[in-house]
């Protein structure tokens, strides 16, 4: 194992559930790699719904697993880029210095953080650290949901609910990689946007029903649990595939869990495919995604970049709500 510096860092830490008023900037020991660990200087790291989750202990049901009463895991974040700075002994895919991005289990609103080395994959040099922390996770749930479980391809037309957020923004890229025709659904303040990424058709869901369209869809990809099951199959092709990420919305006790259930129930008696997603990170697929990126097919959509040390006010923006792509923290001296 390579040589590290055991001083102290500086770290966001959770001491209990809450919002982003809970968090407390303390000092930690900076991380020490495992056998299979890489420690990382952190350059940027990205919001996802995820931390929110984790930040509030919700649904309850996940305090089952990560603490009854305040979290196990003190600090959060899970989506970051940085530099390398020290490997475990049998680490054989990176080395210090070299640039990498991924996703964590957790503490990557820190300086440093510590994860096993298959969590991560190379930044190309053509792209930026902000843009590689935007991607982790996603860019892997949009291209799972797609390529995966929707197995979209060429001519197919796709339906994306929920098309300005974090993980919508990547979907209707990455749709149109794989030959799609796309339609975006998304409020009237991110139409713009959601075009100059490449929609073909925009749907403003404040003014039209997507769920009245004249032509049926190959796949749907739902990333806000808006309508109901019934008004999402009346728009698929009697073929088609529905596919429902893990942000549908649900009671704080199981929040998206019954959802999801009934999403796998109603699959049971229907020609057509109804999926649930719970998006696995994969090292391949940030390398796809990473290609994509330095290839000017994928352009991650940042909304807002706002300091480390103001990390409480971005998750407080960020639980409003109404994203227009992705928030990333950028450490000051990176």
């Amino acid at each position: 194992m390579t040589d590290v510096d055991t001083a102290s860092m500086t770290a966001w830490v959770a001491p209990r559930y809450g919002g982003g008023e809970v968090l407390r900037a303390e000092i930690v020991p900076r991380p020490v790699p495992g056998e299979r660990d890489v420690v990382v200087r952190v350059h940027a790291a990205s919001l996802c719904s995820g931390d929110l989750h984790l930040l509030n202990g919700t649904p309850y049901l996940l305090r089952l697993g990560f603490g009854l009463r305040r979290p196990k895991r003190r600090m959060i974040g899970q989506n970051l880029a940085g530099e390398v700075v020290s490997v475990g002994g049998l680490v054989t895919e990176f080395q210090v210095g070299d640039r990498v991005f991924g996703e964590v289990p957790s503490g990557a609103f820190a300086e440093y953080v510590r994860a096993d080395a298959g969590s991560f994959a190379t930044v190309p040099a053509a792209l930026g650290m902000e843009e590689a922390a935007a991607i982790p996770d996603s860019g892997m749930t949009a291209l799972q949901g797609l390529r995966d479980i929707g197995k979209v391809g060429p001519g197919q037309r796709v339906l994306i609910n929920g098309a300005s957020g974090g993980v919508g923004s990547f979907a209707v890229q990455i749709a149109k990689v794989l030959g799609a025709h796309v339609t975006a659904v998304c409020s009237t303040r991110h139409l713009e946007m959601v075009r100059r990424i490449g929609a073909d058709v925009v749907v403003d869901y404040t003014v039209d029903d997507f769920t009245r369209a004249d032509e049926p869809y190959d796949a749907i990809f739902d990333l806000a649990g808006n309508r109901t099951l019934r008004e999402y199959r009346r728009v698929l092709t009697p073929d088609g595939v529905y596919i429902s990420s893990a942000a549908a919305p649900g009671d704080n006790w199981l929040g998206p869990i019954r959802w999801l259930g009934s999403v796998v129930l109603a699959d049971l008696f229907t020609r057509q495919t109804l999926k649930p997603l719970l998006m696995r990170p994969a090292a391949a697929d940030l390398d796809y995604l990473a290609a994509l990126a330095t290839g000017g097919f994928l352009q991650p959509v940042i909304e807002r970049r706002i300091p480390l040390a103001e990390t409480p006010s971005a998750i407080a923006a960020f639980a409003e709500g109404h994203a227009s792509g992705k928030t990333v923290l950028i450490a000051v001296d990176s």
